[in-house]
């Protein structure tokens, strides 16, 4: 049975507080902190770059799952390595040689994952399987965070499960209570959750446990 894991998306928390927020969401249950990088140029909006992992590694054990939303991923690598990061999830559309990158990644002792938009078809991933340790499925379209759940990426999920049934297979976007059952049923077993953690008011140990119920439930009766 593959793991349930839940990863907020710093990218909703008070960058002000960065070190407290990542521990109260740690503290509730998550297990990894998913960090958003994004250059402005693969998509439309400038977040955090290695800098801030890094900064955010000196505060926390969790593991660092960093997002590359960025033109030239393989810049990067030594980067986020030296900043901490555990694992780099890269977009198949921002680079020519994936294998290349994949061994990269790799060779610098870091966990990699292959991510795909929402107009990317699944099978482009196919090919790398084999060699990486993850596929994130977007379910919106990346560079904004509080976008609506794209249900009609769930066939992606339920495809890439029922090929590769020991696959960790992540989705990011639109995450909520409302819309976890549909993620989960499809076959997701690692969580990227911002506003529905992060936003004011809402009981995150709560939220974090429906989601891995929620998982669980549906693995348990693929069993």
């Amino acid at each position: 049975m593959n793991p349930c894991i839940v990863s907020p998306s710093i990218l909703s928390s008070d960058f002000a507080m960065l070190a407290s927020e990542a521990q109260r969401m740690v503290d509730a249950g998550a297990e990894w902190l998913h960090c958003d990088v994004m250059d402005g140029h693969f998509v439309p909006n400038i977040t955090l770059g290695a800098p801030i992992v890094k900064s955010l590694r000196k505060h926390t054990k969790a593991f660092l799952d960093c997002h590359l939303m960025v033109t030239n991923p393989e810049k990067w690598v030594n980067d986020f390595k030296d900043a901490g990061a555990n694992q780099i999830t890269f977009h198949i559309e921002a680079v020519a040689d994936p294998a290349d990158l994949i061994k990269k990644i790799h060779d610098a002792g870091m966990l990699v994952a292959i991510a795909i938009k929402p107009k990317t078809p699944v099978e482009v991933v196919f090919p790398f399987v084999s060699s990486i340790d993850m596929v994130l499925v977007m379910t919106v379209e990346p560079g904004f965070g509080g976008q609506s759940f794209m249900e009609d990426m769930m066939p992606k999920v339920s495809e890439l499960r029922a090929r590769y049934p020991n696959l960790n297979i992540q989705v990011d976007g639109g995450l909520d209570p409302k819309t976890i059952d549909r993620a989960a049923k499809a076959g997701a077993n690692i969580i990227v959750a911002g506003s529905a953690l992060f936003k004011q008011g809402i009981d995150v140990k709560e939220t974090i446990d429906l989601f891995k119920a929620t998982v669980l439930k549906y693995q348990t009766k693929s069993s």
